[in-house]
């Protein structure tokens, strides 16, 4: 009984030996079918989808027929306890008239 007690015992050891042997991934790709395979989904869907984005940001930063926002002059909006230490001391460091709006409201107006 002890040949056949030691082979019960070897059988499953033999079984968990060849499991621990594999590699990581999956049998299916090997490194040519996994390159292959984050080639296409590079081609295929990150770039298209890059294309579509940056053609959405193209549309909506035109403002179109609407033009340039109201300024509404809300009490907790363009606070200035104390002035900029450059120009005037109202305008910010990098003031785009067309979107930073000044504590008087637009720079046209």
């Amino acid at each position: 009984m002890v040949p056949a007690a030691g082979s019960r015992v070897s059988g499953p050891l033999g079984r968990s030996r060849l499991q621990l042997s594999r590699p990581m991934s999956s049998g299916a790709h090997s490194e040519q079918g996994s390159a292959r395979v984050w080639k296409a989904l590079t081609c295929l869907v990150a770039l298209p989808r890059v294309g579509v984005s940056m053609l959405n940001v193209f549309l909506k930063s035109h403002p179109g027929e609407e033009g340039r926002r109201e300024s509404v002059d809300y009490p907790h909006l363009r606070i200035r306890s104390k002035p900029f230490p450059w120009e005037d001391g109202n305008h910010t460091l990098v003031q785009n008239p067309h979107v930073n709006l000044l504590p008087t409201g637009c720079e046209d107006e």
